[in-house]
C-alpha cells in the first residue's frame, strides 16, 4: 500500500534544525475477488458474478460502495464507449459471513452500483448478481469481456478485481417448427418445416452427433424428408415408424453453419446473423 514520510523542524535564534525522517506504510485491510460462474458467453446469454470482499483488519468497515463497469470498453472509428453487459434486475444477493442480508441499494443509471455494504472485522461479504450480454458484446478472434468491480468508501483506498470471459467456441442451437397448411382436409397433405439456427461461432460437425426426432400426431403416411434442399433416404438419413409416427434422424446427418458477426463502426453494436439449416417433412394425414 502507500508509504508515507515525515520530518520535523526546530527553529531558534535564526537557526533551523531538522529531525531524522520517519517512514511508515499504510496497510490496506480490504481485499476483493471477482469470479464469473460461466467462463464463456454467447448472444443474449446469462452469467452470474460473485464478489468476495475480505476484511483483514481489526475494525468493521461500513458504508462501502461497489461499482461494476459491466465490461465497458471503447470501440468504433470515432471511439465510443459501450457496455456489453446488462444487469438483471432484482437478482442481487448479499451475504455477511455466510448469512444472507437484506439486498443492498442498487443503481444502474450510468454504472452499476451497490451501496450500503459492510464487512465485519476478520470477516467477509459476498455479493452475487446476474447479467446478460447485449448487442455490444464483442465477437471474433481475440474478443473478450473484462468486467471490473471497484470497492470504495469510508476512507479506504479503492480496491479492484476483474473477471474475463470469452465468446463460446461451441455451437449454440435453437429450433422452431411450423405447419402448412394449418387447416387440412382428411387424407390431405401437410408440410412441417423445422428451422435450426446456430448463433455460435463454430459450425456443427458429424462429431456433435445431432439427432432430430418428432412424433407426428396424427401419423403421416407417404412421408418424405428434405434437408437443406436435398432429399433424405429412409433407412440411411432417417427412420420412420408408420405405426407410432415417430421420426428420428441418423446421427451426424444434420449440420448447421456458424453464425456471422458484424460490428457497426459508428455505434459499436454487434449484429448476429445465425447459421441456418432447414428440414422439411411432408406427408398425408
Amino acid at each position: 500500500m502507500a508509504a508515507f514520510y515525515n520530518q520535523a523542524t526546530l527553529s531558534f535564534n535564526g537557526n533551523v534544525l531538522t529531525s531524522n525522517i520517519t517512514a511508515g506504510e499504510i496497510v490496506g485491510t480490504l481485499s476483493v475477488t471477482k469470479d464469473a460462474v460461466i467462463q464463456t458467453y454467447a448472444p443474449e446469454s446469462g452469467n452470474v458474478y460473485v464478489i468476495n470482499i475480505t476484511n483483514n483488519g481489526q475494525a468493521d468497515v461500513t458504508g462501502l460502495t461497489l461499482t461494476d463497469d459491466l465490461g465497458s470498453y471503447e470501440t468504433g472509428d470515432v471511439p465510443v464507449n459501450v457496455v456489453p453487459l446488462t444487469y438483471s434486475e432484482g437478482t442481487v444477493r448479499y451475504y455477511v459471513n455466510g448469512i444472507e442480508q437484506p439486498a443492498p441499494t442498487v443503481s444502474s443509471a450510468s454504472a452499476l452500483t451497490f451501496t450500503g455494504i459492510s464487512v465485519p472485522a476478520g470477516g467477509n461479504a459476498v455479493i452475487v448478481y446476474a447479467v446478460r450480454t447485449n448487442e455490444y458484446a464483442p465477437y471474433g478472434e481475440g474478443a473478450s469481456i473484462t468486467n471490473t468491480v471497484t470497492v470504495s468508501g469510508n476512507g479506504i483506498s479503492d480496491v479492484t478485481a476483474s473477471a474475463v470471459t470469452t465468446p463460446s467456441e461451441e455451437p449454440v442451437l435453437a429450433i422452431s417448427k411450423s405447419l402448412s397448411p394449418a387447416t387440412v382436409e382428411e387424407n390431405g397433405t401437410v408440410t412441417y418445416t423445422f428451422i435450426i439456427q446456430n448463433t455460435g461461432s463454430t459450425a456443427t460437425t458429424a462429431a456433435d452427433d445431432i439427432v432430430f426426432s418428432d412424433v407426428f400426431t396424427p401419423v403421416l403416411s407417404a412421408l418424405t424428408a428434405e434437408f437443406n434442399g436435398t432429399e433424405w433416404t429412409e433407412g440411411t438419413e432417417y427412420t420412420y415408424d408408420q405405426t407410432t409416427g415417430e421420426f428420428t434422424s441418423a446421427e451426424g446427418v444434420i449440420s448447421v453453419p456458424a453464425a456471422v458477426y458484424t460490428q457497426d463502426p459508428a455505434t459499436g453494436a454487434w449484429t448476429v446473423q445465425p447459421g441456418i439449416s432447414t428440414l422439411v417433412i411432408t406427408g398425408k394425414i
